[in-house]
């Protein structure tokens, strides 16, 4: 409604006149950007509908706001532009889970667990807990990480922040951007395995290398000591961020972490309970080829299938790569030649497998025998002794 606008509604056969005004207050406070304007909005209808006006109709306009709000409203995908807020764009990824290159068994598993999540929130608040999801991407580069993330928030209509932890100061500020962050939303943390020292204990070994070089070199150490004062995020305030009590401050989110080496994460990190679903991204096999195959060149069966069918057994090549090479070049290029293209580069990638596989073999044969040849020169020197 417009500034003192009259408007007409019609309920359940009453009708309820609304009409909106400003007052402008007097005395006005020099600590608050507040102009002083308050808007309010007076609603009249006859005294025999007081009672249902109040208890259904008040209800339905509520509900009505907020259907209109979320049909017209846009996701949003933010970042941390520096310590302690956030910035946004408008998210426009058009994954989906149709879409997604994946086997559709692991599919389904997946839509069913963020389905029975959203629809969970009084059995969360039953047996006391915060109304949160952990979600662990794992898998080689281009398997379809980012991707499933996107899906995931155009199925439940939620924004994302894309939390990098080498842009946050200290744990201090982690928790500022938490306490920032909306409920209905994904917190993204990509590749935390190259996120500040979260990987786990530090060897010795690599330790004292580190002190070694740095004593060679004042000006490397000047420079290390200051990376690592920029950026003090620990383990423990990670770990509080994701399951602490201030991650309760906020409900029906998602926090997804995806890494290339699992291996290398603190058991603590990704222990069910803080990272709950575990989903692999592996090599493309040949239930999720048939979905690029029908997404890029709306095929469903092909003569050529069975040949890329027995290549994906074969060799270890990632969704992404399978689609960059399904996707037509040139205008003159058909679905036929696109697969034949694929068969191509999947043998290439199969003889250079092969070729690096007896390379390996080779050498490991060959520092066998140095290792017998010294352990034998050890022996003829003690006997000499």
């Amino acid at each position: 409604m417009d500034d003192y606008e009259e408007v007409t509604d019609e309920f359940q056969g009453m009708k309820i006149w609304w009409s909106s005004s400003i007052t402008i207050s007097q005395q006005r406070s020099h600590y608050s950007n507040d102009d002083g304007e308050k808007r309010s909005y007076k609603l009249t209808c006859h005294r025999k509908h007081k009672e249902i006006i109040t208890k259904v109709y008040l209800h339905h306009v509520l509900d009505e706001g907020k259907a209109i709000v979320m049909k017209s409203r846009q996701r949003k995908l933010y970042t941390n532009g520096n310590m302690t807020s956030w910035n946004h764009i408008i998210f426009e990824h058009p994954s989906t889970f149709d879409t997604l290159a994946m086997h559709p068994e692991k599919k389904k598993d997946i839509l069913n667990d963020l389905m029975t999540f959203i629809k969970s929130k009084d059995y969360y608040k039953k047996v006391g807990k915060s109304w949160k999801r952990g979600y662990l991407l794992y898998g080689p580069p281009g398997t379809g990480k980012s991707s499933m993330i996107a899906a995931m928030a155009n199925l439940l209509d939620y924004d994302i922040y894309d939390l990098e932890l080498t842009s946050v100061s200290n744990n201090t500020d982690l928790k500022k951007l938490l306490i920032g962050t909306t409920s209905k939303s994904i917190i993204v943390i990509e590749d935390i395995d190259c996120s500040l020292d979260l990987t786990g204990p530090r060897k010795k070994k690599e330790k004292k290398d580190k002190e070694k070089e740095k004593e060679k070199n004042p000006d490397q150490k000047k420079e290390k000591d200051k990376k690592i004062k920029g950026s003090e995020v620990t383990l423990s305030g990670l770990l509080n961020f994701i399951d602490g009590l201030w991650s309760a401050c906020g409900s029906e989110r998602l926090i997804v972490f995806t890494t290339n080496h699992l291996e290398k994460l603190d058991p603590a990190l990704i222990r069910r309970g803080r990272m709950d679903k575990h989903i692999e991204l592996s090599y493309c096999c040949f239930e999720t080829f048939k979905v690029l195959a029908k997404n890029y060149l709306d095929l469903e069966s092909h003569d050529l299938f069975s040949p890329i069918s027995r290549l994906l057994e074969e060799t270890n090549m990632s969704p992404a790569d399978v689609a960059e090479n399904l996707m037509p070049k040139s205008s003159q290029e058909n679905a036929e030649s696109c697969l034949n293209h694929l068969i191509k580069v999947l043998n290439k990638s199969k003889e250079e497998a092969r070729l690096k596989a007896m390379e390996d073999s080779r050498v490991k044969a060959s520092q066998s025998e140095s290792s017998i040849v010294e352990s034998s020169d050890e022996e003829s020197s003690d006997g000499e002794g």
